[in-house]
């Protein structure tokens, strides 16, 4: 008789198009049982589309992540893909979070956590015997402006603006608490052919002059959700590790070359001192950061193979109509 597998539980908080890639593209067949918090109606009917059982629970609200809590306690992993609040400098919805999925120690109370000067310090917890394991994706935006330069994960983080200062913080705070485990997965911006700029080549929209143009870093979405999926076995305790591809080019190229896949005018270039007046502060702050990001842990640890290791792997098999009607799906 053949022994039948018992199937992997695995929570998904911020079951976005990354999520569903995940369980509808990775090819996991009858493997995992699928679960993903669900702050809404719309969001519930989202996930059960994508196979995926609603869990109610609202990262904003304490009281509402109780019965999801309990079930991440019991799962193999909870992979973390929510972002954190628009503003601020720190990521309330991990501190809430990681509250509701803490391991009850022996007098009934949970751990918890406060974060005095950026720490966070426990109290009156017991280490359970098997600690949560999470996979949270985080960004390369962490290291702030390098320069160019060349860095692997050894490099520190000093981020620049309130958004990346907020992802430092729900780092820090995974890391302090002792009942969970956990890979970390620097992202840098996820394309997919739904997911090209073509709104910004149709706008106009300037980039940097060759002069002034900073390099960049991608991942594709398919090759990210592989990434999540090998980390919950692959990933080492305690680890981060960059998910970009092989890619290394500035961002006016990249926007070139969608723009010749798309059929769209190349965008207009400006030095930098110009450019600050034609774009908002929150996409010239992207435009600002330069880094050549390492992906030798990635490939060695997950030992992860891209299927589009670069974005021109993917902009040199789509038709002009197909990839312009496609991204503006």
């Amino acid at each position: 008789m053949k022994k039948k597998l018992r199937k992997l539980r695995l929570l998904i908080v911020g079951a976005g198009d990354v999520a569903r890639r995940l369980t509808t593209r990775v090819g996991l067949d009858e493997r995992v049982h699928w679960l993903g918090l669900a702050r809404s109606a719309d969001t519930a009917d989202a996930l059960r589309q994508s196979e995926i059982l609603p869990i109610d629970g609202d990262l904003d609200f304490l009281p509402s992540l109780k019965r999801a809590g309990a079930l991440a306690r019991s799962a193999h992993a909870v992979l973390h893909m929510a972002p954190p609040p628009g503003d601020g400098t720190d990521d309330p919805r991990m501190k809430r979070w990681l509250a509701a999925s803490a391991m009850p120690n022996k007098l009934g109370r949970r751990e918890t956590a406060r974060t005095p000067a950026g720490a966070i310090k426990m109290r009156g917890a017991m280490r359970p015997h098997k600690p949560l394991r999470n996979v949270y994706v985080s960004t390369t935006g962490v290291y702030g402006d390098c320069a160019g330069e060349r860095i692997d994960e050894t490099r520190r983080t000093k981020p620049a603006n309130a958004r990346a200062k907020r992802r430092v913080a729900a780092e820090s705070r995974l890391r302090a608490f002792r009942s969970q485990r956990f890979t970390i997965l620097r992202a840098p911006g996820i394309y997919a052919a739904e997911r090209l700029p073509v709104e910004r080549l149709r706008l106009g929209t300037p980039a940097l002059s060759a002069e002034d143009d900073v390099f960049t870093n991608h991942i594709h979405g398919d090759d990210l959700a592989r990434a999540i999926w090998l980390a919950v076995f692959r990933g080492g305790a305690n680890r981060v590790l960059n998910v970009v591809d092989d890619g290394e080019q500035k961002m006016g190229e990249y926007f070139d070359q969608v723009a010749m896949a798309t059929g769209l005018p190349k965008p207009p270039r400006l030095p930098r001192a110009l450019l600050m007046r034609e774009v908002s502060s929150m996409l010239y702050s992207f435009m600002s950061e330069s880094r050549r990001i390492d992906n030798a842990r990635l490939k060695r640890e997950l030992r992860l193979r891209f299927k589009y290791p670069t974005p021109a792997a993917l902009l040199r098999e789509m038709k002009p109509a197909s990839a312009l009607q496609r991204s503006l799906l």
